[in-house]
């Protein structure tokens, strides 16, 4: 492992086999054990708040789109893997109103009650307790939150409440974009930032789990997975938007509020090539 930065007394290192980042392996067991850097002060709310607002009506509803090209199934649930205060679902009921009924998202740590969202698709607690099944979703600045464990955690009870071919984007800022881009991405203390994974620790710790790990050309903040997929990882999936299913593309089209994520989906999927 190699020493590449130590951020408020807090020493990352790189792993010289899977190219992941991470905070020192001490304080991931500490974390583990139940250690948390982050102080869920009044102050944390109230920048946290704004940023999730900011992402829910931004980078989600663009990969939420792109998801829906790239599935193979029709989306029937679509779901929000730890979605904070649950604003996404608030962003698709004002996009798409007449197909918001598909959309859910569930968060183990949500906010004080007063600031999430009041949809009834908002589900407080673990994937293990949910008993609906999903095709797709995404997961928004999530995982470089949790340790490797977590992590393991969440794939195999994501696998569970997941229908043969489910898609899901993970948005993520992984070491290429760190290194080459925003080293500030690494923040143990204000934004919780711990790890930055990489595709080939994703594939290493989804094994066993039926999930085939995708990159996403030329994001190196993003990479779907998909569940019990004919398909291997040398797949160039930006190839599916040209045979996107018509009922997926369908609810992308909303009768009051037009095509506008029809055309974001295709334009955000095809910008980074």
């Amino acid at each position: 492992m190699k020493n590449i930065v130590t951020v408020k007394g807090y020493n990352y290192f790189q792993c010289k086999s899977c190219g992941s980042i991470y905070i020192d392996t001490q304080i991931i067991d500490k974390i583990d054990n139940g250690f948390g850097i982050v102080q869920y002060t009044d102050n944390y709310w109230e920048t946290e708040l704004a940023d999730a607002r900011e992402r829910a009506y931004g980078v989600a509803l663009a990969r939420m789109a792109e998801a829906f090209y790239y599935s193979r199934i029709p989306i029937k649930r679509f779901l929000d893997i730890g979605s904070g205060p649950g604003y996404f679902l608030d962003a698709v009921s004002k996009y798409l109103p007449n197909s918001e009924h598909i959309f859910y998202a569930i968060e183990k740590f949500p906010p004080p009650s007063e600031f999430i969202t009041k949809s009834e698709n908002y589900l407080v607690g673990d994937l293990s307790d949910v008993n609906l099944k999903f095709d797709g979703g995404i997961c928004i600045e999530v995982i470089e939150h949790i340790t490797p464990n977590m992590l393991k955690n969440l794939l195999m009870n994501l696998a569970k409440v997941s229908n043969e071919g489910a898609f899901y984007i993970f948005n993520t800022g992984m070491p290429d974009y760190v290194l080459k881009e925003d080293m500030g991405y690494l923040d143990p203390i204000r934004r919780g930032h711990i790890v930055s994974y990489s595709l080939k620790a994703i594939e290493k710790l989804a094994k066993g789990m039926d999930f085939t790990v995708f990159p996403l050309i030329g994001k190196s903040w993003a990479f779907g997975i998909e569940y019990k997929t004919k398909s291997t990882s040398l797949e160039n999936i930006q190839d599916r938007i040209w045979t996107a299913l018509p009922d997926n593309l369908n609810i992308l089209c909303d009768k009051d509020m037009g095509s506008v994520l029809r055309i974001l989906g295709l334009e955000t999927s095809r910008a980074y090539r």
